[in-house]
């Protein structure tokens, strides 16, 4: 068994092992208490290696490239986050290395470090106080904002010059959607459970 408190009316429930995507409901108010996903552990970490890689082609290869005539100029993302803070630009340069480049690869890394233990029926040492960072950070991860900034500036440099996107815009594209994915598998009720037991 299980308890669990209701995030409307605050009434603790006595929850036992559910069957995959079966849902708790509260006794007294009718809300969703959660609900249990299927195969949790593999496609969390199916997404998360997916993730990794494109992260690293994301950081690692040229994300634009401006040509103008016999100008060419090419920048990455973490080039462009150095002429940000070359330019005295701190604080938005800071903003964008924590939202684009650290808060995801600390996502990642942490639901590594949690899941690769519980997939091998293990338990990391420090597992419970990395899942609350995970969930701490979660709400920083903003990808989706960077991405659309870019693809107005793509607009509106098209005019002066011929814009390239790189293999990085790409992978960084792809990114945000399993990025999302790899959390949209976490089962938060099924991994504290299995921390709590010290499995």
């Amino acid at each position: 068994m299980h308890r669990i408190a209701c995030h409307e009316c605050d009434l603790v429930h006595d929850i036992p092992p559910m069957p995959a995507r079966a849902t708790a409901r509260c006794v007294r108010c009718n809300a969703v208490l959660f609900r249990a996903k299927a195969n949790s552990i593999d496609r969390t970490l199916a997404w998360t290696f997916a993730g990794l890689v494109l992260y690293v082609v994301a950081v690692s290869f040229p994300f634009l490239a401006m040509k103008n005539g016999p100008i060419f100029n090419e920048t990455g993302l973490l080039t462009g986050i150095q002429l940000l803070f070359e330019q005295g630009i701190i604080p938005l340069a800071t903003l964008v290395f924590l939202t684009c480049v650290l808060i995801p690869l600390i996502q990642m890394l942490g639901l590594l470090y949690i899941f690769v233990p519980l997939k091998l029926n293990l338990r990391a040492q420090y597992a419970m106080p990395v899942f609350r960072l995970f969930k701490h950070v979660k709400p920083w991860s903003m990808m989706e904002i960077y991405m659309l900034g870019i693809l107005v500036s793509i607009v509106k440099l098209g005019k002066m010059a011929t814009i390239i996107p790189g293999l990085a815009v790409i992978a960084f594209g792809l990114l945000i959607f399993v990025l999302n994915f790899a959390l949209a598998s976490v089962d938060s009720h099924m991994v504290w459970e299995r921390l709590e037991g010290g499995s």
